[in-house]
């Protein structure tokens, strides 16, 4: 006989053959290329909510007392995401084939981050696995929450600024300047100072409009690549985080990160070093990925988390302080958790606040633009009704 069965390796692919009764000559990895690859899992991959509803369901049904095996084949069935569902069989498979849920897990990084799957990890060895997964589901709720929030604060913005983009472009190209050649046809040489201004930033953007897509596009384009590489990030993260008013709102929501993460994985029973290092990967930011390694670097020398933190103006002094009294008191998580708390607090008031100040501010900028426009362009018109 000769086939594929799916297996994060070698040796589970054997063991699962044996317990099918096969004799097994060869194994070997199958090669695939792009265009061999799942285009499903490619592009139409797990949304947040997908998983947020998957842990939560297997957190009930493991909690039912039901066999892991058959919860996952149960909810393979009602799941309406084909990519989500395609997971789940392959991390059957693997299960059929002697891995655990988290090694299993494991074999889909992009779904199913480090932090997830230690904190499987973590469950399974303590024999609290629908504790667990219940706890990891009001994890990512929590994140969502804030993520959705995050999202509704900057929606409106956006699309008032994209439209006034679009409604600019249009004016230029084709409204504005059949109007200045009207009055330029009517004899009028006297133009005021915003036509004037309006005239040459005309004659400007259709005179180079190429030219300027070109350069916006290569712009996006290089700062995209640059951003790709160690130094860009870098660049980008700590620029992110030092913006005026949008870079205190930006730093609070790593802070919470940062705490929420770490306290969780210290309450689950993962080792602090272990639990530094995983905070690191999923924060999101390479400015604090570099000082919580640091800060690893130190407790595996006998230091303290708080002593590294302390020395970094990214971390405010009541961070390092309340894991300071958290190490000398045994209950680091704890103080995480208030952490937590007050950081996510301070993000979603300062959230709101600016999206209360962006409207009147964003009314105030339509209203000089379509005031200059109108000034523009009436006040030759009246200048040459005054002349008849």
């Amino acid at each position: 006989m000769e086939g594929t069965i799916d297996a994060p390796t070698e040796e589970q692919a054997v063991t699962s053959l044996h317990l099918k009764e096969l004799i097994v000559l060869s194994v070997r990895p199958v090669e695939k290329s792009f265009f061999k690859g799942d285009l499903l899992l490619l592009f139409n991959r797990p949304s947040k909510k997908d998983l947020i509803v998957f842990t939560r369901q297997l957190a009930t049904l493991i909690e039912a007392d039901v066999p892991l095996l058959e919860s996952l084949s149960i909810l393979s069935q009602q799941i309406e995401k084909e990519s989500l569902k395609k997971i789940i069989v392959m991390v059957m498979g693997n299960i059929e084939g002697g891995a655990s849920l988290s090694v299993a897990l494991s074999e889909h990084e992009r779904e199913f981050d480090r932090f997830f799957v230690s904190m499987i990890r973590v469950g399974e060895v303590a024999g609290k696995l629908q504790e667990t997964l219940a706890y990891l589901a009001d994890y990512l709720e929590r994140s969502s929450s804030l993520a959705s929030k995050i999202r509704g604060a900057l929606f409106y913005p956006v699309f008032v600024l994209s439209s006034l983009v679009i409604v600019v472009v249009v004016m230029m190209t084709t409204v504005i300047p059949q109007l200045l050649t009207i009055i330029k046809d009517s004899g009028v040489t006297d133009l005021p100072l915003p036509t004037r201004i309006l005239v040459g930033v005309t004659n400007f953007f259709n005179s180079y409009i190429l030219f300027l897509i070109i350069a916006i596009i290569t712009i996006i384009v290089g700062l995209y690549y640059y951003c790709r590489t160690q130094s860009g990030r870098v660049f980008w993260d700590r620029l992110k985080i030092r913006i005026p008013k949008f870079g205190k709102i930006v730093r609070d929501l790593y802070l919470a990160r940062i705490a929420e993460t770490l306290s969780t994985l210290i309450h689950a029973g993962v080792p602090i070093l272990e639990g530094v290092e995983i905070t690191a990967d999923v924060v999101g930011n390479d400015v604090y990925k570099s000082i919580l390694i640091e800060a690893k670097k130190s407790v595996q020398n006998g230091g303290t988390l708080s002593s590294i933190m302390s020395q970094y103006k990214e971390f405010p002094y009541l961070v390092s302080s309340m894991i300071a009294t958290g190490e000398r008191t045994g209950r680091t998580d704890f103080m995480l958790q208030h952490v937590l708390k007050f950081y996510k607090t301070e993000a979603e008031n300062d959230i709101q606040l600016i999206s209360q100040l962006i409207e009147p501010l964003l009314i105030l900028l339509l209203g000089l633009g379509v005031g200059t426009l109108v000034a523009a362009v009436l006040l030759p018109i009246y200048g040459l009704i005054n002349t008849i």
